[in-house]
């Protein structure tokens, strides 16, 4: 029989178990599920810890298809989390997003056309892909068969519905709009998808393929070209900008053949991309795709310019200025080798025997759940070895020391890598990269030549715990990268335990919303790009995903509380202490705008704003710094709004009706 003070007594397994096992468990679980959650790959098969690797974080080509091969097979064994998508909950800048045009020689006033809205978006003067779009003369709208929304927000995750409205005929419809007493439907194109309109051409996107319409004659549009994906593509995002469509695709690799890829074919043939025209990091990284950018000329469809480089599968988010190009990717931190730092560091809990297995095993080549899964042996056995009173104490010690070395390294998790390129001669011209992770695309904005990045540190901004002994890690940090991509300045630990709900800059101010419980909202003074500072901040009930510029010192929030929607005026013409000068809640659970800020629409002639709803439209005005409900179209499933001159269309799935901003009359309504 064995003596019983050779092994711990059956008891004692459990508090092992519950302990450190618990958090070895809590990682296993974080390191599967939490990247599947915030769009991450599943694992890394790094030797090196995360802070040694991203400062390799260059990019370099391929130099065969060999060295591509060799390249995947250390990521062959890796498992990537489905591509669950990212919310944009972004804004237009602070300037109006409207076009003037000026009157035809010889017209009378009221039938000219002086000025007309554009859709809501990131960079004013680069246009970005929805299902309305207007030249001021027709409104072109792209009408799914059916109109589905889910939020990703917690309070309408537990109530598990989702706006649903009814179906109607798909198609696009080109509608004689102006002036609004003419309003008529002119023709139907058979496609759907959404929509971009240069000078002369209207582009439609669509899951597979793009086309090209004339519009010379508006009643008989006529197809002008058409580009077609090749197999195991997909479009990640669309632009543009100076009758340029940037286009912005993901292939996903076959690790016999990896290249050269195939991209699509169009008006001059297959587009393809050899293999030493293929980017990537330096450092290993798990890849499962190759995102190319493309330029392609909106008149004839022609492919110009291409780069490619390899990443992740659901991980990128794209933001272009007028002069670049940005691309991001992700890098998963090496949890092994944090455990071996920490008992490197606390040599007392477990003993350098122990410690040099762990340093072995981190060398191993092995998958990261066998790993997980070695570590968690290792220290139980070492554990079980200890006297009922040791093991106690060592239980507790690891478990709290380990939440302690959590708050210090949370920022070496993971991190996000940059890459920028140059519109004028589409090359890579900067790679970088920052701690955490970006919530989408308004996570990155350029100004004075410098990049601004918002991210988040630490696994409970996912709604797992870190690991470690603790769930409530994370943390929100704003940078301010030079043009090489180099941090300047920094501002971090914002919003403790939360995570990031929405971000906007606005010149040299950044305004983040970030939420757990509560809706704290930051004012951060980026005036000195080498010394950012938090201004101020002010906690309010509920959230706001969503953030907009209505002046230079109101900033306008879309969100919930209490399951409802939301609007939060918040003056910050003090940065020191912005306040909530009006709020609004509707009766309503549901704004698209929450989800999708091309849905907003501002008009600042007559200080309006409108957002759709799930039981019609909302027209807000915000004169005197007031919130005030001035207009509600209950009969359209509405959608969009434009504005011509001063009529407001409100165009739905089934109906358009033209408003006179004037007075909110109602001048015309068409039935789709």
């Amino acid at each position: 029989m064995p003596n019983k003070k050779s092994g711990p007594k059956k008891e004692h397994v459990y508090p092992i178990l519950t302990a450190l096992g618990l958090v070895i468990l809590v990682f296993s679980i974080l390191w599967y599920l939490l990247p599947s959650l915030k769009g991450g790959p599943a694992s890394s098969i790094w030797s090196g810890t995360l802070d040694s690797q991203i400062k390799k974080g260059k990019l370099e080509r391929f130099r065969s298809e060999k060295e591509f091969k060799d390249y995947l097979a250390q990521s062959a064994r890796l498992n990537f989390a489905p591509d669950l998508g990212t919310r944009s909950l972004t804004a237009e800048p602070l300037e109006r997003n409207g076009f003037a045009k000026q009157a035809a020689p010889g017209g009378s006033s009221d039938q000219s056309v002086d000025r007309y809205s554009g859709t809501n978006v990131q960079v004013k003067g680069i246009d970005e892909p929805d299902i309305l779009k207007t030249n001021g003369q027709e409104i072109f709208y792209s009408s799914p068969q059916t109109v589905y929304s889910p939020m990703m927000e917690p309070e309408l995750i537990e109530k598990k519905f989702a706006p649903q409205m009814p179906q109607h005929n798909s198609g696009i419809s080109s509608i004689k709009a102006f002036p609004p007493e003419n309003l008529e439907l002119e023709s139907t194109i058979d496609k759907s998808g959404d929509l971009l309109l240069s000078e002369k051409t209207l582009i439609i996107i669509a899951d597979s393929r793009i086309y090209g319409y004339d519009l010379s004659n508006p009643v008989n549009p006529s197809q002008k070209w058409t580009l077609s994906l090749k197999e195991n593509n997909q479009i990640v995002a669309s632009r543009l900008y100076q009758n340029n469509l940037y286009l912005i695709q993901k292939t996903g690799i076959n690790s016999s053949r990896p290249c050269p890829i195939e991209i699509l074919s169009g008006p001059k043939g297959i587009t393809r991309i050899p293999c030493l025209d293929i980017h990537h990091p330096i450092a290993s990284t798990p890849v499962d795709v190759t995102y190319t950018s493309l330029i392609i000329n909106s008149e004839t469809g022609a492919v110009s310019k291409t780069i490619s480089f390899v990443g992740s599968s659901s991980t990128s988010a794209i933001y272009m200025s007028k002069n670049f190009l940005y691309a991001t990717y992700y890098y998963p931190g090496d949890i092994i080798g944090l455990f071996y730092n920490f008992f490197l560091e606390n040599k007392d809990l477990v003993g350098m025997e122990v410690t040099a297995k762990l340093g072995r095993l981190r060398s191993y080549d092995l998958s990261p759940s066998t790993k997980m899964a070695e570590l968690s042996v290792i220290i139980e056995q070492y554990l079980s070895s200890l006297g009922d009173d040791d093991r106690l104490k060592q239980q507790n010690e690891i478990s709290n020391r380990l939440s302690a070395y959590a708050k210090e390294h949370k920022r070496e998790v993971d991190a996000t890598g940059i890459v920028k390129i140059s519109l004028s001669d589409f090359n890579l011209t900067a790679t970088g990269t920052v701690p955490g992770q970006l919530h989408n695309q308004f996570s990155l904005d350029e100004y004075q030549e410098n990049l601004r990045v918002a991210t988040t540190v630490g696994a409970s901004a996912w709604g797992w715990g870190f690991g470690f002994g603790s769930s409530n890690e994370s943390a929100n940090d704003v940078y301010v990268l030079d043009q090489k991509l180099s941090t300047l300045g920094k501002v971090t630990d914002l919003g403790k335990t939360e995570r990031i709900y929405s971000v906007r800059f606005v010149e040299d101010k950044a305004y983040l919303v970030t939420f757990r419980q509560t809706d704290p909202f930051y004012v951060l003074d980026l005036t000195n790009p080498r010394n950012p500072q938090l201004s101020g901040e002010l906690k309010i009930p509920g959230f706001s995903s969503y953030l907009h510029p209505i002046t230079k010192d109101l900033i306008l929030g879309v969100g919930q509380e209490s399951g409802k929607v939301k609007l939060s005026l918040f003056d910050v013409s003090d940065p020191t202490d912005p306040i909530e000068k009006d709020k609004y809640q509707l009766d309503d659970y549901y704004s698209e705008v929450q989800s999708n800020y091309h849905a907003f629409q501002i008009d600042r002639k007559f200080n309006i704003f409108f957002l759709p709803g799930s039981q019609g439209g909302y027209i807000f005005s915000y004169s005197d710094e007031k919130l005030e409900l001035i207009k509600a179209i209950s009969t359209v499933a509405a959608r969009r709004a434009v504005y011509i001159n001063d009529y407001l269309y409100i165009v739905g799935d089934n109906a358009v009706v033209v408003l006179n901003e004037k007075d909110w009359e109602k001048v015309n309504e068409l039935e789709l």
